[in-house]
C-alpha cells in the first residue's frame, strides 16, 4: 500500500508540473502575441492591415510567400535589402509604386516575431470564423437562459394580475365613496369657486382705487418693454456662439493643438488678402495621402478622410484620381455685414494681431464656433486699448507727416489717407 501511495504521489506531482509547464507555455505565446498587437498597431497600422490592402499589402499569408528571415531583413531595412539586389524586395517596390517602407531598425529579432505571431493568430481568428467554440455548451447555455425567461415571464404576468385585481377593488371603493359624498363634494367646490371669485374681484377694485400703484405698474410694464425691445435690435445680426454642423467634422483642436499645425498653413490668405480663404481638399491631401487614421478604426480608413477621398475623386487603393471631383460644402462661420471692410493681412500682418485674439482658443475648438461677437463696439474697444506696431512702411509715412507738421507745414487727414472710402467701406 505504501508502494502504492507513494507511486500515486510522484505521479501526481509530475502531472502538476506538467501542467505548470504546459500553462507557462501557453502564457508566454499569449504574451507573444499580445506584444505583437501593441507592437502592430503602433508601427503597422497607418500603412498595413490583415486582411485587407491598404498603403502596403494585406499581411495575410505573408509567411507562405516570405521566409521568416526574409521578413524580418524586410523590416529592419527595407532599402538596404533591394540595393542588395534581392529580387523579391525589387519586385514588391516595384509592385508598390517604388513607395518607400520605414526602416524599423529599433526592433529586435523577436519583436518582429512577435508581430509576425500576431498576424499568424489573426489569419487564424479569421479562418476560424463564428462557428469557433462548443455548440454542446452554447445550446445548454441557451437551453438555460430559455428557461430562465420562460419563468420570468410567468412570474410577470401573475405579479400583473395581483396587481390589476387590487387596483380594480381599490378603484370600486373609492367610486362608493365619492357616490356616497358627491352632494357635499360639489357644494365644497360650490364655496370654494365663489370665495375665490370674491376675492379676485376684491383685489382687482382695490387696485384700481390706488392710482399710484395702477401708475407704478403701468411704468414697469413700459420699462420692461422698452429693455427688451433694447437688446433684441442690439442683438441684430449678432452670432457670438454660432456653432454650424460641417460637411466633415475637422477637428481644429487635433491639427491645431495636437499637431500644432500653424493657422497659416491652411488659411494662407490670411498673410496677403483681405480674406483668411478656405483650404483647398488638395492641402488636406499634403497629410491625409498616408495619413488615414485607420490605427483608430481597428485598420479601417477614418470615414470623415473618407470624404475627402470621396470629394477629390481619390481612390486610396490605386493611389489615383478620379475625373469626378467636387467641391466640399463647408458652411461659414463668421459673417460681417457688407457694408463692413476687415483685411485680415493688415491685421496679421502689419499689426502683428493673433489669430486667437479674434477667433478665440481654435486649438482647443473640437468644432469651430464664432467666439467673439464682431461688432463695431467690439471693434472699436480693441482700437483703443490695442497699442500700435510701429516697426512698418505705413507708420513710417505717419512720422514723414509729423515732421511736416513741426515745419509748420500744412497738414490734413485726407494727405494721409482719410479720405479713402476702402478704409470704412466697399
Amino acid at each position: 500500500m505504501r508502494n502504492i501511495s507513494s507511486v500515486l504521489g510522484r505521479l501526481a506531482k509530475t502531472i502538476s508540473v506538467g501542467m505548470m509547464l504546459l500553462f507557462a507555455v501557453t502564457m508566454s505565446h499569449a504574451q507573444d502575441v499580445k506584444e505583437g498587437q501593441a507592437l502592430f498597431k503602433s508601427k503597422c497600422t497607418s500603412c498595413h492591415a490583415v486582411q485587407k490592402k491598404l498603403v502596403g499589402p494585406a499581411l495575410a499569408g505573408m509567411t507562405e510567400r516570405h521566409s521568416e528571415e526574409w521578413l524580418i531583413k524586410w523590416v529592419h531595412n527595407s532599402q538596404a535589402l533591394i540595393a542588395s539586389g534581392d529580387a523579391t524586395a525589387k519586385a514588391l517596390f516595384e509592385e508598390y509604386n517604388k513607395s518607400v517602407m520605414t526602416s524599423f531598425t529599433d526592433l529586435s529579432e523577436d519583436q518582429i516575431k512577435n508581430i509576425i505571431a500576431y498576424v499568424k493568430d489573426e489569419e487564424a481568428k479569421a479562418a476560424a470564423g463564428p462557428a469557433a467554440g462548443d455548440p454542446a455548451a452554447g445550446a445548454a447555455k441557451s437551453e438555460d437562459a430559455n428557461l430562465l425567461m420562460i419563468f420570468g415571464l410567468v412570474a410577470i404576468v401573475v405579479l400583473a394580475i395581483v396587481v390589476i385585481v387590487v387596483l380594480n377593488r381599490v378603484i370600486r371603493t373609492l367610486e362608493k365613496v365619492i357616490a356616497n359624498n358627491q352632494a357635499a363634494i360639489e357644494a365644497a367646490q360650490a364655496r370654494n369657486e365663489e370665495h375665490k371669485e370674491n376675492k379676485t374681484a376684491k383685489f382687482a377694485k382695490a387696485f384700481l382705487k390706488n392710482k399710484k400703484l395702477v401708475g407704478f405698474a403701468v411704468l414697469m410694464v413700459v420699462a420692461f418693454v422698452a429693455v427688451l425691445g433694447w437688446n433684441t435690435m442690439w442683438n441684430i445680426g449678432v452670432h457670438k456662439g454660432y456653432e454650424p454642423v460641417q460637411p466633415i467634422k475637422f477637428s481644429h483642436q487635433i491639427h491645431a493643438g495636437v499637431n500644432q499645425i500653424e493657422c497659416q498653413y491652411c488659411h494662407g490668405g490670411a498673410f496677403k488678402s483681405k480674406n483668411a480663404s478656405i483650404p483647398s481638399a488638395n492641402v488636406c491631401m499634403n497629410c491625409h495621402n498616408t495619413i488615414t487614421g485607420s490605427d483608430h478604426y481597428d485598420g479601417e480608413l477614418s470615414p470623415e478622410i473618407a470624404k475627402i477621398y470621396k470629394a477629390l475623386d481619390y481612390n486610396p487603393d490605386t493611389r489615383q484620381y478620379g475625373n469626378n471631383p467636387r467641391p466640399i460644402q463647408w458652411v461659414r462661420v463668421h459673417n460681417l455685414p457688407d457694408f463692413a471692410y476687415f483685411n485680415h493681412s493688415q491685421h496679421v500682418v502689419v499689426a502683428g494681431v493673433e489669430c486667437q485674439t479674434c477667433h478665440g482658443p481654435v486649438e482647443k475648438m473640437e468644432e469651430i464656433y464664432q467666439y467673439s461677437p464682431l461688432t463695431m463696439k467690439w471693434c472699436i474697444d480693441c482700437h483703443r486699448e490695442t497699442a500700435v506696431n510701429a516697426d512698418n512702411a505705413y507708420y513710417d509715412q505717419l512720422i514723414s507727416a509729423h515732421e511736416k507738421l513741426k515745419k509748420g507745414e500744412k497738414m490734413t487727414a485726407a494727405m494721409i489717407g482719410g479720405l479713402e472710402c476702402g478704409k470704412c467701406h466697399y
